[in-house]
């Protein structure tokens, strides 16, 4: 018996801008292949006024508290003070504030600043940070929030209902991707069933793919296919709000981290995997490869469709039409037969799969 990675045979898209090396070097030590097609793009605002003119107002009086909610924007903005000449400052005024850190990432910005934290959830999300300001007490506090790419509504309007003043902080935005080339193959291969994975690390790159989807005409296809066949998994509840709006089921780590979900995504897809018993053999379905009696095979994309359908109902006649229907791209009866020829090749032998005279082919699963 040869030893099968257990994401052996599966294609896993990466929709990520930051961190995309990381998850996808992750995912390859678990056996899988990798496509990458960033869906979004982070654009520094070292020069823009917008985060010049947040920082002057944060600068006019001393603030009580400050949000942190990643280490690179948190770096950025100390970045882009020193450079406007009000580094010295920045600092100045966040030492005398609470300090709180959504993570280890931001508490070690914090640290090489100079800076301590006052507190950092455990679960790393910013609905903990929430709860912990609003147990506190912020009514009449000056509160400073770094933002991540995106506004953070529900964070800024609860503080503000509760009495807070809320100075907000965009440190970096998210922008679409300069080539979509990647991300729109990426797409394809989603709904054409080639990719068997969507692991997302943040809203806005769930929400560009929708919106490339939506743009394209293909969002039925998306939903569809990720409601299906494909997993969504996303590293935390945020990030898979996008998907949720759309109905779409998504799987999600204990822990928001790179690690828990490149786990969290290897445990579905083996969870998922079809297995069954037909002609005396053991098989068990990997995306584009079997594993039959704990041996390896690759099937070619046109036989693997084949076995799908077959094994969706095992044992069941499948008709030639309907097995027409699922072969990539279509065709007929003939490219059926000569697709099951070579599916019977790939899985050593010609017992597997019978023919049923006039009817169509089924798997002969053993009693």
């Amino acid at each position: 018996m040869t030893d099968v990675l257990p994401l052996a045979g599966f294609v896993i898209g990466i929709t990520a801008a930051r961190r995309a090396d990381e998850l996808g070097a992750l995912l390859v030590r678990k056996g899988a292949s990798v496509r990458y097609g960033p869906a979004i793009r982070i654009v520094p605002l070292t020069d823009d006024t917008e985060l010049h003119a947040a920082t002057s107002r944060l600068l006019e009086a001393p603030v009580d508290a400050v949000v942190a909610t990643t280490g690179i924007g948190f770096r950025g903005w100390l970045e882009a003070a020193e450079g406007w000449g009000l580094g010295d400052s920045l600092l100045a005024r966040l030492s005398a504030a609470s300090l709180l850190a959504r993570g280890p990432k931001v508490t070690g910005a914090l640290r090489a600043a100079g800076l301590s934290e006052s507190y950092s959830p455990a679960s790393e999300s910013n609905a903990e940070l929430l709860q912990h300001l609003l147990s506190s007490g912020v009514d009449g506090l000056r509160i400073a929030v770094q933002l991540h790419g995106e506004p953070l509504p529900y964070f800024v309007d609860t503080l503000r209902a509760a009495g807070a003043e809320v100075i907000e902080i965009p440190v970096y935005r998210w922008v679409g991707p300069v080539d979509p080339g990647p991300v729109d193959r990426l797409l394809d291969g989603v709904l054409d069933g080639s990719i068997h994975a969507l692991p997302f690390t943040s809203a806005p790159a769930a929400a560009s793919l929708v919106a490339l989807a939506r743009r394209t005409g293909r969002l039925p296809g998306l939903v569809a296919a990720l409601s299906g066949p494909v997993v969504a998994a996303c590293v935390g509840p945020i990030t898979a709000g996008p998907l949720a709006a759309l109905g779409v089921p998504t799987v999600q780590p204990h822990r928001a981290r790179i690690g828990a979900l490149a786990r969290t995504v290897a445990e579905t897809l083996v969870a998922r995997s079809p297995r069954l018993r037909a002609g005396g053999h053991s098989i068990e379905l990997r995306g584009q490869a079997a594993i039959v009696d704990g041996e390896w095979r690759e099937v070619a994309p046109a036989p693997m469709a084949l076995l799908r359908a077959l094994a969706a109902s095992p044992g069941r006649v499948v008709s030639r039409r309907e097995l027409i229907s699922a072969l990539p791209g279509g065709g007929e009866e003939h490219a059926v037969e000569t697709a099951i020829g070579r599916l019977r090749t790939s899985l050593g032998g010609g017992k597997v799969v019978q023919t049923v005279v006039k009817r169509g082919y089924r798997l002969a699963v053993d009693a």
